[in-house]
């Protein structure tokens, strides 16, 4: 008897497994489909909607092969300590947990987006408590009746005047005291034995007056619970520990960033082992996260401090910092090269620098030393040349543009880069970024030796060209393979037989290095003075 009623009170925490959509990477449109259980391997699919389809089926196949919900489990919110079904509080109330309570349930619960679908068998007030969740199966009564009455309860009593919750103590991981919990009776102690023997008294307290024992909050990072059963315990305490310490560092009032890539590349390890323990696939993309996260973190400390990325010596101090900042000047010579109004290398190099002026909001001021410091045989000609085709607009004339000095600036332009409500306008850097990028470029095609030399206009094309298209060491082209001379001459509006010539000026004026032009590409390097003012390709 004493076994059977020690079988009959053995609850477990109820099964929850869940089925994930997630990219397969960054600009593509296939999907991976992944599913918690150990047993079901990862599904490539070409689109979303596949992949939703494949999913939702996926899902159905568990839950018809699967078994019914168990009365005698625990609620799987047990696990996760009640947090998603927090009560909303009035404006005098604190917010009270749910408690659980009712028949068990096997429940569906996704999120709006249908990026995730998680089936858990739980009690019937907390899958209510869920906005998304769906009740597939129910636990039969009449099972939860017989476990709770025992095997010597009578069978032909009605299954209405059952009772709900075992006499022995809850049902399922609700409290105590819970609304429709039997609570225990008791026989009463008189008042002066309770008096005269106090561990008497505490032995006829109600077992909802008692201290109850609680586990120990458990753990969370990134907005996951750490499991209290999750083995090894080594895993689960550095879990648990970096949980705090990335709270800890969000409550700093300055970054170091060191020390955030040090917590990320601790985060990707212990994801890696856990995603191994439980077989999630979720976890191991979080993993990869964290590394990818780690790596931007110590290559934005290095910059910060001025040392290279491998360490070995000073980082190049450049006019711009960010990879983001060196893909916008890109972007912004490619526009220029699709949209130039006027052939030549003179209306070219205006255009850039006219571009630049305007490129956030179509609007800009111009003086007349702007055009007067670019290598233009006749400035105002070409000023009004690009005003006739219509894609400057000036407030007044050439003549008057050229003329003005910086108290009184000239108001220009560009309609084709004005952003409207259909056209959000050609770039996507902010306000803030566009001057940066039109210092940069007359630093690059004002600079002194380029000046000295009173290069042409092809001339520095090609300096701005060979600027952005370098790597990180200054070697030209990807992986310093060097860069097309079809490109470099359509960039330059030059012939291909005349870019020696231009890389035999940069050359002379210690802008190249190791220079050698082949039947197909220019390779070489920057020289050192000028690598500040590159943009590496990454």
């Amino acid at each position: 008897m004493g076994v059977e009623a020690h079988a009959t009170n053995e609850r477990v925490t109820g099964r929850k497994w869940t089925v994930r959509l997630d990219p397969v990477g960054r600009g593509r449109a296939d999907v991976r489909v992944s599913c918690s259980r150990p047993a079901c391997a990862a599904q490539v699919l070409p689109s979303a909607a596949a992949g939703r389809t494949a999913a939702i089926a996926h899902l159905k196949a568990h839950l018809r092969a699967g078994p019914a919900p168990r009365p005698s489990v625990y609620c799987a919110c047990r696990a996760e300590e009640c947090h998603t079904h927090i009560r909303p509080a009035g404006p005098r109330e604190r917010p009270m947990p749910w408690r659980c309570g009712g028949a068990v349930v096997l429940a569906v619960v996704t999120d709006r987006e249908g990026r995730w679908w998680q089936v858990m068998e739980c009690c019937s007030r907390c899958a209510a408590a869920h906005p998304t969740a769906k009740v597939v199966a129910t636990a039969p009564a009449a099972e939860a009746q017989s476990r709770s009455d025992g095997p010597g309860a009578d069978a032909s009593a009605p299954a209405a005047l059952a009772p709900t919750f075992s006499a022995v103590g809850p049902h399922f991981s609700h409290s105590a005291n819970a609304p429709g919990a039997a609570v225990p009776q008791q026989a009463s102690v008189p008042r002066s034995d309770a008096r005269s023997d106090p561990r008497a008294a505490s032995r006829s307290a109600p077992r909802s007056a008692r201290p109850t024992r609680r586990r120990p909050p458990r753990g969370r990072i990134a907005q996951r619970l750490v499991p209290h059963d999750l083995r090894p315990v080594a895993l689960r305490d550095e879990l648990t520990e970096l949980g705090e310490l990335f709270r800890a560092y969000q409550a700093r009032t300055e970054p170091d960033l060191e020390l955030l890539a040090d917590l990320h590349a601790r985060k990707a390890e212990a994801f890696h082992a856990w995603a191994e323990v439980t077989a999630d696939t979720g976890l191991r993309l979080d993993a990869q996260r964290a590394e990818q996260a780690a790596a931007t973190a110590r290559l934005q400390h290095l910059h910060r401090i001025g040392q290279a990325p491998d360490g070995e010596g000073p980082a190049v101090a450049r006019l711009l910092t960010a990879p983001a900042q060196w893909n916008h000047a890109r972007a912004v010579l490619a526009h220029v090269a699709e949209n130039t109004p006027l052939p030549g290398a003179e209306a070219r190099l205006l255009v850039v620098m006219v571009t630049l002026r305007t490129a956030q909001s179509g609007v800009g001021n111009l003086v007349g030393q702007d055009i007067k410091g670019l290598p233009l045989q006749e400035p105002q000609h070409l000023v009004e040349q690009l005003v006739e085709s219509g894609w400057l607009g000036i407030s007044g004339t050439a003549e008057e543009l050229i003329a003005s000095r910086p108290e009184n600036p000239t108001r220009i332009t560009v309609p084709s880069l004005t952003p409207d409500e259909d056209d959000p306008g050609p770039f996507t850097f902010g306000r803030k970024l566009r001057p940066k990028l039109s210092g940069w470029a007359q630093r690059v095609v004002g600079e002194k030796k380029l000046r000295k030399g009173k290069t042409e206009a092809d001339v520095r094309l090609l300096a701005l060209a060979l600027a952005t298209g370098s790597d990180g060491e200054g070697r030209l082209g990807p992986g310093g393979e060097g860069i097309g001379l079809d490109v470099l001459s359509s960039w330059c509006t030059v012939d291909p037989g005349d870019l020696p010539q231009l890389v035999d000026r940069l050359t002379a004026l210690d802008w190249l290095a190791e220079a050698d032009v082949t039947d197909t590409h220019l390779i070489g390097r920057l020289t050192e003075r000028v690598l500040p003012l590159g943009c590496p390709l990454t």
